[in-house]
């Protein structure tokens, strides 16, 4: 008899469609508000993407899961989970946001560990305690969802049982079937389920959903391609991830489309080969093959968000060095045309630095493309990799080509008919494990407010010594200190705008929140109470984004508790 494994996810949500994705532990028939779908089956697992359609706008819509036609969610104890459709342009709009998530699988073994309170539990557990009209109307998590490069003990009992963990690459995960174990643990602690199954979630990886350092440079790949374990281990993580994460990122009528889907979904056996050729070849993308689009677009009724891969889509080459392909970038800028009234970038990576570690960035790209030699040039390698210098600063061709783009967008010359800029352009971010928020302005005046937004971790951990040197990055007294230390040896390349901090930077366990109302944006970040056992919060940074506070670099700190919306 099929149960379920994982799930119900809700994923895509539209003003009249939206989708759900579940895994069963066999094949069977799964229905969702009178929509049915056979599973699909891959290397023995059982998955499957419920489109619902005909959905009334600004509805609120109960929904059961059946297996088989037998009713398997909602939980125990729990009501139905429920679909809430944008009714409109106007419309007040929430959206939580956060990245690196290190899991656990029940409050039992959190409390236990070094790493503090799980935001995304604890944000789960406070709105079990609100009505659903306070609930954030969509969830982003922007990377690492999954560690596959940074095993808990019980993981690695799982690994060492199936291989040595002496061997290369030690306790790691090695293909699939273990990526699959990691999404198990990953979603399936009951609060976080809970949660998945009410509010709309996008997602989109980052470096740990693969391995540390993934596509850093082109000496870089050149090693792992060499290896004996990296093949069987990209292919376990872009077919797992386009299975887990991907699919769920896409409309209804965007998977109508997709013949890769189309593939998968009608193979009547198992579609394990299918995905696996796939997988290679979605990682050969940086090689310069043609390759596959993770990037992808939602609107939200005046709020559009456009999400960038800026791991598997990097061009990496002897000659050239690139965070986005140029088919890729192409459609990004395709994607900002039309008229709304708030535009969202989702990028794992920040784009917008602390001054001292963006120089450092740009400075160490430009010694490794060999600007003073061959030796600098491998030395400046080997810092690239040892300091995890591989963000947007460091991929200068592509860090000003997304100004250039921006700048058009905050200047109005790609609105259309509406003829109007946005109020803001957001560009939100983890990684970096701290939450900060700076602001950029460019000589030529913008009709928009331009920031960056970043907020990690969700659950993880940062020595004391490295929040010490992210807080002096963001001094003046750094960023003069550095370029000039940098300039003994080549000139830090310049850029063509200037930001500054407005909020942050803050440490810990933290999840934010953006909320739009018309042309109005604010931005709340929370952190989770050290010693807390349920969903409690102190409020770190809340600060408008439209207003003359926020043009002023004014922020306010506090330790009430903050809203989920």
């Amino acid at each position: 008899m099929a149960e379920l494994v994982l799930g119900p996810v809700l994923r895509h949500i539209g003003p009249t469609d939206a989708t759900v994705w579940v895994e069963t532990s066999e094949a069977c028939t799964v229905q969702v508000l009178g929509s049915s779908e056979r599973t699909w089956t891959v290397a023995g697992h059982h998955y499957a993407l419920i489109a619902i359609r005909d959905l009334e706008p600004g509805s609120v819509t109960p929904y059961e899961v059946d297996v088989d036609g037998r009713t398997v969610w909602p939980a125990a104890g729990d009501a139905p989970p429920s679909i809430r459709t944008p009714a409109g342009d106007g419309d007040d709009f929430a959206l939580a946001f956060g990245s690196c998530r290190v899991a656990t699988t029940s409050e039992d073994e959190e409390s236990a560990g070094p790493l503090g309170k799980d935001a995304l539990v604890a944000y789960a557990q406070r709105m079990r305690e609100r009505p659903s009209d306070e609930w954030p109307d969509a969830l982003l998590l922007l990377g690492d969802q999954v560690y596959a490069d940074e095993l808990s003990p019980e993981m690695k009992r799982r690994v060492g049982e199936r291989h040595d963990l002496s061997e290369p690459p030690g306790a790691q995960v090695r293909n699939f079937e273990e990526y699959t174990w990691l999404y198990e643990r990953s979603w399936s602690e009951r609060n976080v389920r809970w949660l998945l199954s009410n509010v709309p979630t996008s997602m989109i990886f980052d470096d740990h959903d693969v391995h540390d350092d993934w596509n850093t440079s082109y000496s870089w790949r050149r090693e792992m391609e060499a290896s004996s374990w990296w093949e069987e281990r990209i292919v376990g993580a872009l077919a797992s991830y386009w299975i887990y994460q991907h699919l769920g990122n896409l409309s209804p009528a965007e998977l109508t489309e997709n013949t890769l889907y189309d593939r998968v979904r009608n193979c009547p056996g198992d579609a394990e080969p299918i995905l696996r050729a796939f997988a290679s070849g979605a990682d050969e993308e940086a090689d310069g093959s043609v390759g596959t689009r993770w990037s992808y677009r939602r609107d939200f009724g005046s709020v559009r968000l456009l999400v960038i891969d800026s791991r598997c889509g990097r061009v990496l080459s002897p000659d050239r060095r690139d965070m986005v392909s140029d088919p890729e970038f192409d459609w990004i800028e395709e994607q900002m045309a039309g008229g709304y009234d708030h535009l969202l970038i989702g990028t794992s990576l920040p784009w917008i630095l602390p001054r001292a570690m963006h120089d450092v960035e740009a400075w160490d790209e430009k010694l490794a493309s060999g600007a003073r030699g061959d030796r600098l040039a491998r030395w400046a390698e080997k810092l690239r990799r040892a300091a995890d210098l591989e963000h947007w600063s460091a991929f200068r061709d592509s860090f000003e080509r997304l100004a250039r783009l921006l700048l058009d967008v905050g200047c109005g010359r790609r609105a259309g008919a509406s003829g109007r800029a946005p109020a803001t352009i957001c560009v939100l971010s983890g990684d970096v494990h701290h939450a900060y928020t700076a602001r950029v302005r460019f000589d030529t005046p913008t009709e928009t407010a331009i920031y960056q937004l970043t907020c990690s971790p969700l659950h993880n951990h940062v020595p004391a010594v490295i929040r010490t040197a992210f807080r002096l990055a963001w001094s003046r007294a750094a960023e003069r200190g550095v370029r000039l230390m940098l300039g003994r040896v080549t000139t830090v390349p310049p850029t063509s705008f200037s930001w500054s901090r407005i909020g942050g930077p803050t440490f810990g366990n933290q999840i934010a929140t953006l909320r739009t109302s018309g042309r109005a944006a604010h931005l709340t970040v929370e952190r989770t109470l050290v010693g807390s056992d349920s969903g409690r919060f102190e409020t770190v940074t809340d600060l408008s984004l439209t207003d003359s506070s926020a043009a002023r670099g004014q922020s306010s700190t506090g330790a009430a508790l903050g809203h989920a919306r």
